[in-house]
């Protein structure tokens, strides 16, 4: 083992020596690269930090903030509630068209009187189900009180959710159909008499359930084949979550609450007031609007800013798409939280407007929830959770690359003394002295030792620097 010291640096060195062998086991260079290695590990850790925090400015809030507003004024006027809306009869027409396409994939002929009821009885019959009391004089009129205003939302099988795919299935190897009635789960048992569920194996009758679930609910997205007027869609799978709440506990064995079944009620107010899933489609118009908006003018203001600060000769597409992608970064998410936020808040403020004013003193909550975009909401709640995250995850990684830092002040220290050694000392050369000697070539060892003593410090008088000074040093 060897130590090289220069002033207050040093280094050790591991040096391995025998009858046969003389040999350097950790160099300069080696440790060099051993400590850039570790340097370049650090870094990572340092620049991880910058990937959690949004580099946004003025501009970029207000943009953001412009937007929200923009598309919260579109959802008060262009949306409102369910009924007689610009963007309600648009996304009306647009289900009646592909539930007329649907129709057509599966044989239908067409019908130009009126081809929309027409498309709704064909899918009807070609997706028969076990479940489907409208309360026109069947079983679910006097039993389940069942109409055809509810009778969609009272039937777990109607709702476009796992459950409502998972009840249905259930209920055509059963020939059954369950209704949620007054906070209660009701089954009708041998609900069809001519029902009978197709496939001749267990896979075979598994797909034929999920077609003839998928099949009943595009039948049944523009209400019913003898519906006047828009009709009663299947139900909002937002809004169904309560009869999905009250079928889990009911199975358990748990008691239904007062709130549940207040919950439930108010949900199926607004379904006969209209809203439906066409209606939560609508509502999402905005929010989308909202975010290409904002993702749009993230991506514009960076590709503005790339051109104007990289010369022609150095720009790219793929450093141009690197810089300007308007996904996967801080930036742009905290602009869509602010965006939709924005849309929130002017949302929120205009439905409890009005349920104030149509509640005649005091609060209607019916009117609020149904002008409430419940869609947004979501969204924005959504970019709340991944606010949060970041910045715990912010807080942990800034802990750790404060201590990246302090590491890498030590390591650059470290390698600084290196460097300077490497100069003042060349181990590959110099270490191999000894082999030189026993060797028999003196003229390159004391070359090598006279060199070695220069960049050491050694005094000049001291250094041996002639054949003549080294057999006066021997023959004394």
């Amino acid at each position: 083992m060897g130590t090289i010291t220069n002033d207050n640096e040093f280094i050790v060195l591991d040096i391995n020596s025998d009858s046969n062998n003389f040999k350097c086991l950790a160099s300069v260079s080696s440790a060099l690269s051993a400590a850039r290695s570790d340097v370049e590990v650090l870094d990572e850790t340092i620049n991880s930090i910058k990937g959690l925090k949004p580099d946004c400015d003025k501009i970029d809030y207000a943009l953001a903030a412009s937007s929200g507003a923009l598309c919260g004024i579109i959802d008060i006027f262009l949306v409102g509630k369910p009924g007689d809306t610009f963007l309600g009869n648009i996304t009306d027409n647009w289900f009646e068209r592909r539930t007329c396409d649907f129709a057509k994939i599966c044989g239908w002929k067409g019908n130009e009187q009126n081809p929309v009821s027409s498309a709704i009885s064909y899918l009807e019959r070609y997706f028969k189900v076990p479940y489907d009391q409208r309360g026109c004089g069947d079983a679910g009129q006097f039993i389940f009180e069942l109409n055809p205003t509810n009778h969609h939302f009272k039937s777990l099988a109607h709702n476009p959710s796992l459950l409502g795919l998972f009840v249905s299935i259930l209920d055509q190897f059963t020939n059954s159909s369950h209704f949620i009635l007054n906070g209660e789960l009701i089954e009708l048992v041998d609900a069809d008499g001519s029902f009978k569920l197709r496939g001749n194996t267990l896979m075979g009758k598994l797909w034929c359930g999920f077609v003839n679930w998928f099949g009943h609910l595009m039948s049944d997205v523009c209400g019913s084949s003898g519906s006047s007027g828009r009709g009663m869609g299947i139900p909002s799978p937002l809004w169904t979550w309560m009869n999905s709440i009250i079928a889990i506990k009911s199975k358990l064995g748990i008691p239904v609450g007062e709130f549940d079944k207040n919950f439930n009620e108010l949900a199926l107010t607004l379904y006969k007031e209209g809203y439906d899933f066409r209606f939560q489609t609508t509502q999402l118009i905005p929010v989308l609007v909202n975010e290409l908006i904002v993702r749009l003018c993230y991506s514009i203001r960076r590709a503005i800013g790339y051109y104007r600060e990289t010369p022609d000769e150095q720009r790219s597409f793929k450093a141009m798409w690197n810089r300007c992608a308007p996904f996967k970064n801080p930036t742009v998410k905290r602009m869509l939280t602010v965006a939709h936020g924005t849309f929130c808040l002017v949302d929120i403020g205009d439905a409890t407007i009005r349920g104030f004013v149509t509640g005649a003193g005091s609060f209607n909550p019916v009117e609020f929830f149904l002008r409430l975009n419940i869609v947004g909401l979501g969204r924005f709640t959504i970019s709340l959770y991944g606010e949060t995250k970041r910045e715990i995850n912010y807080y942990k990684a800034k802990n750790k690359a404060i201590f990246a830092e302090r590491q890498k002040t030590v390591l650059d220290f470290y390698i600084s003394g290196l460097q300077q050694l490497e100069i003042l000392y060349d181990d590959k050369e110099y270490l191999t002295l000894v082999d030189d000697l026993r060797n028999n070539d003196y003229l390159t060892a004391f070359t090598k030792s006279t060199s070695l003593a220069k960049l050491r410090g050694v005094p000049e008088k001291k250094i041996l620097t002639t054949k003549s000074d080294i057999d006066n040093y021997f023959n004394n």
